[in-house]
């Protein structure tokens, strides 16, 4: 089966991959990871979830603690030590914008290694990756997250969906946290990048 210009039906060379506002027009049902699961390792974080990260993070060219007490700078980077930067320290948009493609490069193999070999969609991928992104890399294993490897193992996708939910920064249940949480779920689940905030 084709999918040309968005519809089924007549294939047309010209057409036969391009994205339209952020659809994917894939001719290739097999290959196209909206549309078939695929190992982990092949998926990158799709531009639907960079604009729904970006959107939850914000942009912040000063650095300032998070509210876990953490220096954070640009969309959520963890200020390391190798970054020499230190609570008011400015950095340019260009700066922020490789920390983004660094840390997302370093979620995306994170969450490579946790799934393994169980396949999954674009969508389910993304999720993924916000959550590791969100909380680091660190919190997926098995021993700070062993009910979602236990999901994983058992390529139990509901159970997956429900251990995606992270609420807490320093001890305390942080607002923004929950409704990522719920976002992050609606992505996993149904695909559905938009905010789940009111109003």
């Amino acid at each position: 089966m084709t999918v040309a210009a968005g519809t089924l039906g007549a294939h047309h060379p010209s057409q036969t991959s391009r994205d339209v506002e952020g659809w994917s027009y894939e001719t290739n049902l097999k290959t196209n990871p909206n549309f078939t699961r695929m190992n982990a390792r092949l998926l990158t974080t799709s531009e639907r979830m960079r604009r729904a990260l970006a959107q939850e993070e914000g942009m912040r060219l000063t650095v300032y603690r998070d509210v876990a007490g953490y220096p954070t700078v640009g969309i959520g980077h963890l200020v390391r030590p190798e970054d020499n930067l230190r609570v008011g320290d400015r950095i340019t948009r260009e700066q922020a914008m490789r920390f983004l493609k660094a840390d997302l490069e370093i979620a995306e193999q994170s969450v490579a290694n946790v799934v393994g070999d169980l396949k999954l969609y674009q969508h389910e991928f993304d999720a993924l990756v916000d959550l590791a992104y969100n909380v680091g890399e660190g919190t997926l294993s098995p021993t700070k997250s062993p009910a979602l490897n236990r999901a994983i193992e058992r390529a139990d996708y509901q159970a997956i969906a429900d251990e995606l939910d992270y609420r807490f920064a320093g001890g305390q249940v942080a607002g923004g946290l929950i409704h990522r949480s719920n976002r992050r779920a609606q992505i996993f689940l149904e695909a559905n990048y938009a905010d789940v905030r009111p109003g």
